[in-house]
């Protein structure tokens, strides 16, 4: 069966490798963040819960950096080599957002 589209979206299709790691990334991600939950739900105390939401916070960073850097070797580089200049724009609007 063939994937539908939105029209404004891109889609990317990964590696098998690729996608496993991100989706081993985001599961531990996600085991983490309900660590938190459930500290909070232990009434555990407030530094406590910060330390574990600050390991949060930079498996989110680590996870983004590993998806940029994917992006642009793929993704900008392809399109740049087909002419779509406009990717550079895309791409500097991205980094701005991840700034924040």
């Amino acid at each position: 069966m063939e994937k539908e589209t939105c029209c404004c979206h891109k889609t990317k299709e990964r590696s098998g490798q690729e996608y496993k790691s991100l989706i081993n990334r985001l599961n531990r991600i996600e085991g983490q963040v309900r660590g938190v939950k459930s500290m909070v739900e232990k009434d555990a105390y407030c530094t406590d819960i910060l330390v574990q939401v600050a390991a949060v916070n930079a498996a989110l960073n680590s996870f983004s950096k590993e998806l940029l850097a994917s992006h642009i070797r793929s993704c900008v580089v392809n399109d740049i080599r087909d002419g779509k200049e406009e990717t550079i724009d895309e791409l500097v609007a991205t980094i701005q957002k991840l700034m924040r």
